[in-house]
């Protein structure tokens, strides 16, 4: 365990819950995970004790809390779930954090199988919609030129990032075509507990947490993780975008929320420690851009920042994630006025301090 991760208290300690099988983490409120084919290699899911008003009285059954990708593993371990963990109960609601694959992938799989509706923000689901449809700007097509105008000219990398045209499709084949709207501040009734509704930003578009004052449980999804920064990227499609503005804002809208609150993620194992963690993940962004800063002192490109903030060696997936990041960063200096911006004779866009 690392220092930042020793100031954490890992309220279940190193244990995990197998895949197939859940581990109760606060009343009603169960852990799972799945794999994922990524170097990060898993996702945690929640499933939540749940019940609706129906004609012939109340149904009483589970909301699933995010859905991990597309794929015949996940869905085998899905149904390992169906089968050992609802106590004969079924599936009333589905609830997706954000439009990324690993949290929305099966969710058109999942509320076809169980004919439950599917709730997300506004943002996260026709964001969503825009990726599945691959409209100009937001398809695997556009990654490529976007990347090769901040640097990327590698003939290997530009080969993979080329051939990653069905990246989001593999992974997320369709998305209900109706859900219900999640919004910031809405109070959510879940079983026997009210959950609060806080959108964060920078992330993804509009991304959906969950807090219960009754449990005193913060189902964070990707905004607050406990080992890992979340990626803040800029994409084609916002070219100009300032999600590192955006992600570190959105930190403080958890600061509230009592110190003892346990932190569910979407990757990490729970813990507690909430404002520790964004008081680290704020300063981790500070350090960055310092960072950034000094190495500006020539003119730089988001390709030539990859090493000074990724200091191992990156694959076609790993790099997409940290050139997008290093033009966050770029991006929000020029955006401060601390940078200025050139596009290049070589049609590359140069970054240097002022």
């Amino acid at each position: 365990m690392n220092a930042l991760e020793a100031q954490l208290d890992y309220a279940f300690g190193e244990t995990l819950p197998e895949i197939g099988a859940t581990i109760e983490v606060a009343p009603g409120v169960r852990w799972l995970r799945m794999a994922l084919p990524f170097a990060l290699n898993h996702i945690n899911l929640w499933l939540l004790e749940d019940s609706i008003e129906t004609d012939n009285g109340t149904q009483k059954g589970w909301t699933i809390i995010d859905c991990g990708i597309a794929n015949d593993a996940t869905r085998s371990a899905w149904e390992s779930i169906f089968a050992t963990q609802l106590n004969g109960l079924p599936v009333l609601r589905i609830l997706a954090t954000h439009c990324h694959p690993d949290h929305i992938g099966n969710a058109d799989w999942l509320c076809q199988r169980w004919q439950a509706p599917l709730w997300m923000s506004a943002g996260e689901y026709f964001f969503g919609r825009v990726l599945v449809a691959g409209m100009p700007g937001a398809d695997g097509s556009a990654a490529l030129p976007h990347f090769e105008s901040h640097g990327m000219r590698d003939p290997d990398m530009v080969s993979k990032v080329g051939q990653r045209k069905s990246y989001f499709t593999d992974m997320v084949p369709s998305i209900p075509h109706a859900y219900h709207r999640l919004s910031d501040q809405q109070d959510v009734r879940i079983g026997n507990n009210k959950w609060r509704v806080i959108t964060g930003f920078g992330h993804s578009p509009e991304h959906v947490s969950l807090y219960s004052p009754e449990l005193n449980v913060l189902i964070s999804g990707d905004m607050v993780l406990p080992r890992i920064s979340t990626n803040v990227s800029v994409f084609a499609i916002e070219p100009e975008s300032n999600p590192v503005q955006q992600y570190t804002d959105s930190l403080n809208k958890y600061r509230h929320l009592p110190a003892s609150t346990l932190v569910l993620p979407a990757h990490g194992k729970p813990f507690r420690g909430l404002q520790t963690r964004i008081d680290q993940l704020q300063q981790h962004h500070q350090e960055r851009l310092a960072e950034v800063v000094a190495a500006c002192a020539t003119p730089q490109s988001a390709s030539d920042i990859v090493p000074v903030m990724f200091r191992r060696p990156l694959d076609a997936h790993q790099m997409t994630f940290a050139l997008g990041e290093a033009l966050a960063h770029l991006n929000k200096l020029w955006i401060d006025g601390v940078l200025t911006r050139r596009l290049s004779e070589d049609k590359i866009y140069r970054f240097q301090v002022k």
